[in-house]
């Protein structure tokens, strides 16, 4: 009876819930939501004892790293499920995140997860992130509030759209206009957006993840769709992690939502605890999916502890290969969805469906202070605006009429400068230049007076990050110092962002300057200029193979066997004018245009040479016509056209103004993420590594430079006009980098902005700007100097060096002749002397025939050549006897001729 008795006794601790549980997570990408998980549950372990509603639960996390591979992730679901966990947590990809619900679901295992899901099923797992549908009731109201009739939407993928589907729908014909534009593949993202600023929609909605939104929103600034102009709402939830630093002051109206709130006590807390483990003490830094998991264990830690108090039951291993499901999965799930807690995003609360219900979100506005709150908005409720102040219109005209301004200056020419004169000046009489007579005619236009204040360090402005301040004209321009600031002062999207600009007053764009290229020096062989190697190798082939077949040809034509004695009219030999020598010599000479004394008789020889004869006008004329070019035209050798060649040709140091506006359009290059153009990053990279002897403190030092050293200078197209006028020896290679402009910097929200807008658009309709830049940069201080005459210029005349190669080739030939002659002389006299020899008895010697010979030709008369026999030669042959005057043939023809009667 007593063993019996045994296992009731045991029963209430076989059925009790283990003192240690086992939870299971399942992480992919993101090694921060893991970390958060841990922490979580050593949080919920250490307040075990403090915290009623974690009393007597003690959880064990068994974290694991999966792929994206379902087979993987269902394994590793099996292995958890096998060794007995109460619940599973993650992972956050989609596909995977629903393989594993379906399995949770047969086994009827907690899942319990926090992402965003295109559409959310009634009853299945434990979502912390608010539902899509509605998230997107929110930018609906804020749209509406707005009052936006026509914006665009800059989208990542087909989320986005199932996010934003709400204002798909107001798009109607009449009313509002929605326009769609898809980010793409990036790094970058320019092209679509400055579509945006081409079509010129205000109202920008930017919906992507947030591991894009802070390079989407730098790219956008650069494009120019983050100006003052500009509204742009940002629908990510995490928008307080990014730096909005750099549109604080760009003036443009830009507003986001936040499921977080860094500023509220919960979360504050939740960070100062745990700064160590997360590795930041900033609020700011704690995104919402890591919260989510954060919130998400606490909420478990409060179900399990109540699901614990109220059954007795026990955690099963449950094998994927069978039937068992989990009976108290289910009864958990319920516990976990009717919980209500305040977490790090707020109150975590869900409605009868299982989806979050009841939670906040604070919409913000970035202001120049940083992200400011100006509305809440609750799922129950509309959005709450705030009361805030708004900064004064920048469109709102005043009468510049007898107003008095200060106005900052460079000593920089030809912008502004000192007046030469002998008298003393005072107040604005002693500056002129380029700006000096812009605001000159602006004054007259709108009626305000000046006074002009020179910038001593000619420091024009950039924003100091250790100093958290601006510096030069913009830093006084800033604190309220000046008015105005004019002179070679860029507009950049960073100067933008703290003043104003008015439009342009000169575009311009980066550019080189450098020494002038220098001019080819003749070659000996110019003459060779007007065919290439390839064409003189050509015709070389054409002579050769045209003799060759000539001389082939005029042996097979029987037209060109000719009697070589017209008077015997049965020869027994027949000769062929067509020989290999004489085939070369009439080929030559066509082409030198000189002829020969051969003429070809045969239809097939007239026809080649007919042929050859036309193909050496064509020649012989083309190589007239381009050989006059060629030695007058002196070609200029640059040893680079443009900056990439430049930067690759390692010999030519080249560097910019240290902390100008060129320069830090390279570091902007180097320093961006997105940038794929290495050209830039490696030419900034240089110029870093030798900054000492490449970066000059000014455009003066980097000229004298270019004029001593071989150096090339980068710098503004504008100022190398203005050095080029002056300067005969440089000039500037290449086009321009980029494009710019110059502008009249004034405080930001200056209320004169429009009106000195529109004057300086009226001086450039009116073509003022254009004559007072020709004053300036081509008629006053030097300027026209190194201009040429614009009349037309003489051809030049032609020295040794053009024509040099030509007097070689003659005087080679003449050498080459002389030569040859002496050889054939030499030739001829051997031979006489040894034949001579075998004919008579006495013996000549070869010197005594060479002296003869000698003797002969030196006396320069102009009588016959004698031929000289030896004593006791004898004529056995009979070849001397009848050598051109009788025929060879043994016999003598007999000639019939007529008498004087029968003339």
């Amino acid at each position: 009876m007593l063993v019996k008795c045994l296992p009731l006794i045991f029963l209430p601790c076989v059925l009790g819930f283990p003192k240690r549980v086992h939870v299971g997570g399942l992480f992919d990408s993101d090694e921060g939501i893991q970390r958060t998980f841990e922490i979580s549950i050593q949080a919920v372990n250490q307040d075990r004892h403090e915290n009623k509603e974690f009393a007597n639960v003690f959880l064990v996390a068994e974290s694991n790293r999966v792929g994206t591979d379902p087979f993987e992730v269902a394994e590793k679901v099996c292995e958890l499920m096998g060794t007995g966990v109460a619940a599973i947590f993650g992972p956050n990809n989609r596909f995977t995140s629903e393989h594993v619900q379906s399995m949770c679901d047969t086994m009827e295992m907690p899942h319990i997860y926090g992402r965003w899901e295109p559409s959310q099923t009634r009853g299945k797992g434990i979502n912390l992130f608010p539902h899509a549908e509605t998230l997107s009731v929110i930018f609906d109201q804020i749209i509406t509030d707005f009052e936006w009739k026509i914006f665009a939407i800059l989208y990542e993928g087909t989320d986005s759209l199932i996010r934003t589907h709400r204002l798909l729908e107001r798009w109607d014909a009449k009313g509002h206009a929605i326009f769609l534009y898809h980010l793409g593949a990036g790094p970058s993202y320019r092209k679509v957006m400055r579509e945006i600023k081409n079509a010129d929609i205000e109202n920008i909605l930017i919906d992507c993840s947030i591991d894009l939104l802070e390079e989407v929103l730098k790219q956008a600034q650069q494009v120019g769709i983050m100006s003052e102009k500009n509204r742009v709402i940002v629908t990510s939830l995490d928008l307080q992690t990014i730096d909005v630093e750099p549109y604080q002051f760009s003036g443009v109206n830009f507003t986001g939502v936040r499921l977080i709130d860094p500023e509220g006590p919960v979360v504050t807390g939740i960070v100062e605890r745990h700064k160590n483990e997360w590795g930041f003490d900033n609020p700011r830094q704690l995104r919402v999916e890591h919260a989510l998991m954060y919130d998400a264990v606490q909420l478990f830690a409060r179900a399990f502890r109540r699901l614990k108090d109220t059954i007795k039951g026990d955690v099963r291993k449950l094998p994927c290969n069978g039937t068992i499901s989990w009976e108290h999965g289910f009864s958990l799930n319920n516990f976990m969805r009717v919980s209500e807690m305040e977490g790090a995003t707020g109150l975590i609360k869900f409605d009868t469906a299982g989806f979050r219900s009841d939670f906040q979100l604070d919409v913000v506005k970035v202001s120049e202070d940083g992200l400011k709150k100006i509305g809440i908005w609750n799922s129950t409720n509309t959005v709450e605006w705030l009361v805030e102040s708004l900064p004064p219109k920048p469109d709102a005209e005043l009468s510049l009429q007898n107003k008095t301004f200060i106005i900052l200056i460079a000593i920089n020419h030809p912008y502004g400068m000192l007046k030469k004169s002998a008298d003393m000046m005072t107040g604005n009489d002693r500056y002129e230049g380029f700006g000096i007579d812009i605001i000159q005619e602006l004054s007259k236009m709108l009626g305000f007076n000046y006074t002009f204040e020179v910038q001593a360090d000619n420091v024009y402005g950039s924003y100091s990050k250790k100093a958290r301040k601006w510096t030069g004209m913009l830093g006084k321009i800033i604190a309220g110092e000046a008015d105005l600031a004019i002179t070679d002062l860029t507009i950049t999207s960073e100067r933008e962002g703290a003043v104003d600009f008015t439009m342009p007053f000169m575009n311009l764009g980066i550019s080189i300057l450098y020494r002038k290229p220098t001019k080819t020096p003749p070659s000996l062989f110019s003459f060779l200029s007007p065919f290439s190697a390839g064409v003189w190798w050509y015709l070389i082939g054409a002579y050769i193979f045209v003799s060759v077949m000539l001389f082939i040809i005029g042996r097979i034509c029987p037209a060109e066997w000719n009697n070589p004695y017209p008077c015997i009219e049965e020869p027994e030999e027949l000769e062929n004018q067509f020989t290999f020598k004489n085939s070369l010599w009439f080929t030559i000479g066509s082409i030198m245009q000189q002829g020969s004394e051969i003429a070809p008789i045969g239809l097939s020889t007239r026809m080649m040479a007919a042929s050859w004869w036309f193909f050496c006008l064509i020649m012989v004329s083309s190589y007239t016509a381009n050989l006059a070019a060629f030695l007058t035209v002196e070609t200029l050798v640059s040893p680079f056209s443009n900056v990439e060649e430049l930067a690759k040709k390692g010999t030519i140091k080249y560097g910019a103004k240290v902390g100008g506006s060129t320069f830090m359009f390279f570091k902007d290059y180097a320093l961006s993420k997105d940038s794929n153009y290495s050209t830039y990053k490696e030419m900034y990279e240089y110029m870093m590594a030798n900054s000492a002897d490449v970066l000059p403190p000014d455009n003066d030092t980097g000229l004298k430079k270019v004029l001593r050293e071989e150096y090339a200078f980068l710098m503004e197209s504008s100022s190398i006009e203005y050095i080029v006028e002056r300067y005969c020896n440089v000039t500037q290679i290449g086009g321009l980098l980029d494009a710019k402009g110059y502008g009249i910097a004034m405080k930001k929200y200056s209320p004169y902005r429009h009106a000195l807008n529109t004057a300086v658009l009226k001086l450039q309709q009116s073509g003022l700007i254009t004559e007072l830049k020709k004053k300036w940069w081509t008629q006053k201080h030097g300027g026209g100097t190194c201009r040429e005459d614009g009349g037309q210029s003489q051809a030049e005349e032609l020295d040794l060096d053009n024509v040099g190669g030509v007097f070689l080739v003659l005087t080679v030939g003449v050498a080459a002749s002389f030569f040859f002659t002496i050889f054939e002389l030499v030739w001829e006299v051997g031979c006489t002397s040894l034949r001579e020899n075998v004919r008579v008895v006495e013996s000549v010697s070869f010197k005594e025939e060479l002296m003869a010979e000698v003797k002969f030709i030196v006396k320069c008369d102009n009588s016959p050549k004698p031929i000289r026999r030896r004593k006791g030669s004898s004529n056995r042959s009979g070849e001397d006897s009848t050598r051109g005057c009788t025929p060879p043939y043994g016999f003598i023809p007999v000639i019939t001729t007529s008498s004087s009667d029968d003339k």
